[in-house]
C-alpha cells in the first residue's frame, strides 16, 4: 500500500500550520506500511479538531459524541477482532469529557491504538483551557491564568498498568509513524500522546517552544522498566518522545474468552426471529 491509497477527497478544515497535518501525514505513512487495505481499518473519533481526522483519511470511520470515542472503538473491536482500530482524539475529548472511558478502557485492555492530539487547549471552541493546559496560562476564559495543575496522562496510564505508553511530536512525522506502527503491533490498549502545536489559540506551546524541549529516547532506555518510564513521564524541563513503556499481556479478547469464539461480525443472524421477544415487552 502507498500513502495515496489513504487519501480522502474531503478538504481539511484545519488552520494553516496546524499540528494536525503532521499527525495526519504520520498516520497515513504508518497505515501504508502496515500493508492493510482501507476497508480493514477503522478510525474512531469523538468531537474536536483532532476528531475531524477520520474525514481526511480513507478508511472505515465512526465519528461519535464528545468524549465517547473509546467505548465505540472498544465495541467495534470486540465485535470484529479482524479490524485494526485506531482512535484519533484530542486532550479535551479524551482526558476531559472522555476521562472516565480513558481510565476504564485501560483496565479492560481492549486491543486498539489511541492517538491523542495534545495541544493543551480547546481549539474547536476557540481557546479555552483543556485538562493538559499548564498552570498559570491565560486564556479568554481564564484571563487571570489557569489555577489547576494539568492532568498527567502518561503518569496516569502507567499507574493504571497500561501496557503501551508512548509520546510523539507532530513535527517528527517519521518518528511518529514508527510509534503508531509499534502501538498497532502491541496487542492491547496502546496510548500515544502526541504534542500538537495549535497555531491559532496556543501561543505558548509553539513549534519553537517544542524545538528547545523535545528529545528522542535512545537505546539506553529500557521500555520494560516501568519506574524509568514514570520518571521520564514526570520530566518537565525536557520532554522525551518515544516508547516510554511496553509490556506484553493478555488483552480483553483473551481475558474474556472472546478469542476462542467466532467474531460477532461473522455471526449469521438472518434467521433470528425477535418477534417473541418484542411481544413479551408490549
Amino acid at each position: 500500500m502507498e500513502t495515496k491509497d489513504f487519501d480522502s477527497p474531503d478538504p481539511a478544515a484545519w488552520c494553516p500550520g496546524c499540528g494536525n497535518f503532521g499527525i495526519q501525514a504520520a498516520l497515513k505513512t504508518a497505515l501504508a506500511r502496515l500493508g492493510k487495505k482501507p476497508q480493514e481499518l477503522l478510525l474512531v473519533s469523538g468531537i474536536g479538531q483532532a476528531a475531524k481526522m477520520p474525514h481526511y483519511v480513507k478508511a472505515n470511520f465512526f465519528n461519535g459524541l464528545h468524549g465517547r470515542a473509546l467505548p465505540a472503538a472498544a465495541a467495534a473491536k470486540i465485535a470484529n477482532r479482524e479490524l485494526t482500530v485506531v482512535v484519533t482524539t484530542g486532550d479535551g475529548d479524551c482526558y476531559g469529557e472522555g476521562g472516565n472511558h480513558f481510565l476504564h478502557n485501560i483496565r479492560r485492555n481492549v486491543d486498539m491504538t489511541v492517538l491523542v492530539h495534545d495541544n493543551q487547549v480547546y481549539g474547536l471552541t476557540k481557546g479555552q483551557a483543556s485538562p493538559t493546559t499548564e498552570q498559570g496560562v491565560k486564556t479568554r476564559i481564564q484571563p487571570r491564568g489557569v489555577i489547576l495543575a494539568p492532568f498527567p496522562p502518561l503518569e496516569t496510564a502507567l499507574a493504571l498498568g497500561c501496557g503501551f505508553v508512548a509520546r510523539g511530536y507532530a513535527a517528527e512525522r517519521e518518528h511518529l509513524a514508527e510509534l503508531i506502527l509499534a502501538g498497532i503491533a502491541h496487542k492491547g490498549f496502546s496510548l500515544i500522546d502526541v504534542f500538537q502545536p495549535c497555531v491559532s489559540f496556543n501561543k505558548i506551546n509553539t513549534y519553537d517552544w517544542y524545538a528547545g524541549k523535545v528529545y528522542k529516547l535512545g537505546p539506553e532506555h529500557d521500555p520494560a522498566d516501568r519506574a524509568a518510564a514514570l520518571a521520564l513521564a514526570q520530566q518537565r524541563e525536557r520532554l522525551p518522545i518515544g516508547v516510554l513503556y511496553s509490556r506484553p499481556g493478555p488483552d480483553y479478547g483473551a481475558l474474556s474468552g472472546l478469542d476462542a469464539m467466532p467474531p460477532l461480525a461473522d455471526a449469521d443472524i438472518s434467521s433470528v426471529d425477535i418477534a417473541p421477544l418484542l411481544e413479551k415487552y408490549r
